[in-house]
């Protein structure tokens, strides 16, 4: 028997929690990574506890029909009260206020998952229900009471949070934004999941049968909404656990081009070799260096008369000021690297006693790299400078 709905996410959550784990063995008294770290391990709880194939084991395991029951209420509520904690310490504030603030979502939330096992203890639950347990018992002294309680903790929690994400929601963008769009959405999806489990607990007190308002609606609509909660959390942390990486990756691959063009232009001897083995932040700062390296030895054949030609063709043709100057770099870079070579003996460099003025260009590495490529185009090949083209970079 399978519950996807309630396994997936959990797996999920739990290896977002494994990732987190480093980081708070490193600061174990940050309260915003031991936020995260709970949020997540007990949310994933909740989920395993609430899959039917766990239901049916841990009742099987101890012995005691429907004992997964307060058990997963109880996980619940540690879940409810972790996600306040943690939306309190996201946010930030006065240390004293949240303080003050997670020691109050934390002594409820205990305080009502303690009532909820008392309250099974007190009831009487012989027969084991999977799914439709709520239903069931609906009308069975103190197991009633329990249903109650956790309909209306868990609908607070999931109100508290919905406002906390909203009002979030307005100050910031980006992934955190979609993350919280996503915990909005589920939060609300909560509440309806507590308002059809209630209907369907209230028809039985009326005595009628609407159990397929919480094992058809109610069900699957929590199974939605946890998703997206949890979906909505680990967002913000993938993207902030791969936007570094990323941004070295797409920055030393961009910087190819240029990297390509300037090779072998300064001694061997001054090339560092990288370790096979080397994070992409060293690789991407290492292949800025050696670009560097190479523009100084570049400097004394800098023409910038054909930059400044190029930099007028650009700008005439359409592009803005940052693309013009990156296409009038290209331009003059690749006509100095072609003007070296054709001084095998470094004539210039022997006779130029200091380097030239600062150009004005190539503090863009990355889009001098990429306007390498719409050089022909964007450049103007009929622009002539000087006998010489601005375009083809070639030298006289």
């Amino acid at each position: 028997m399978s519950d996807l709905g309630f396994q997936l996410p959990a797996v999920i959550g739990f290896l977002a929690a494994l990732g987190r784990l480093p980081g708070l063995l490193r600061n174990p008294h940050d309260p915003l990574l031991r936020a995260v770290v709970a949020f997540l391990l007990t949310t994933s709880g909740a989920f395993f506890l609430g899959a039917v194939p766990m239901i049916a084991k841990v009742n099987a395991a101890t012995g005691v029909p429907n004992f997964s029951v307060p058990l997963g209420h109880a996980m619940l509520m540690a879940s409810s009260g972790a996600g306040i904690v943690l939306i309190i310490n996201w946010r930030g504030g006065p240390p004293a206020s949240i303080r003050r603030a997670t020691r109050r979502a934390l002594g409820c939330y205990g305080a009502v998952g303690l009532a909820l096992v008392g309250l099974f203890l007190l009831g009487e639950a012989p027969v084991e229900r999977l799914r439709d347990f709520d239903t069931h018992y609906a009308t069975t002294p103190y197991l009633r009471e329990m249903t109650l309680l956790l309909l209306a903790a868990h609908t607070a929690a999931a109100l508290v949070m919905y406002s906390l994400c909203r009002r979030w929601l307005r100050e910031v963008t980006g992934e955190l934004r979609v993350g919280l769009a996503l915990m909005v959405t589920g939060h609300w999806c909560t509440v309806g999941h507590a308002v059809w489990t209630f209907a369907a607990v209230a028809a039985r007190w009326a005595g009628t049968d609407c159990d397929f308002l919480s094992t058809h609606v109610a069900r699957p609509l929590g199974r939605v909404a946890s998703s997206l909660v949890i979906c909505g959390f680990v967002l913000p942390l993938l993207a902030q656990r791969f936007a570094g990486p990323w941004r070295d990756w797409s920055g030393y691959r961009r910087l190819g081009p240029l990297a390509r063009l300037l090779t072998g232009l300064t001694p061997a001897t001054t090339t560092v070799r990288m370790p096979l083995f080397s994070c992409l932040g060293v690789r991407r700062l290492q292949r800025e260096s050696n670009i560097h390296d190479g523009l100084l030895t570049l400097n004394p054949y800098f023409d910038l008369a054909l930059r400044a030609a190029a930099l007028d063709a650009a700008l005439a043709g359409g592009a803005d000021a940052e693309d013009a100057a990156a296409v009038a770099d290209a331009a003059m870079v690749t006509a100095a690297v072609r003007a070296l070579r054709a001084d095998p003996e470094r004539c210039v460099i022997a006779h130029t006693r200091a380097l030239q003025d600062d150009p004005g260009g190539c503090r863009d590495l990355v889009r001098t790299s990429r306007a390498l490529s719409r050089l022909p185009t964007a450049a103007r090949p009929g622009l002539r400078v000087g006998g010489r083209s601005a375009a083809d970079g070639s030298t006289p």
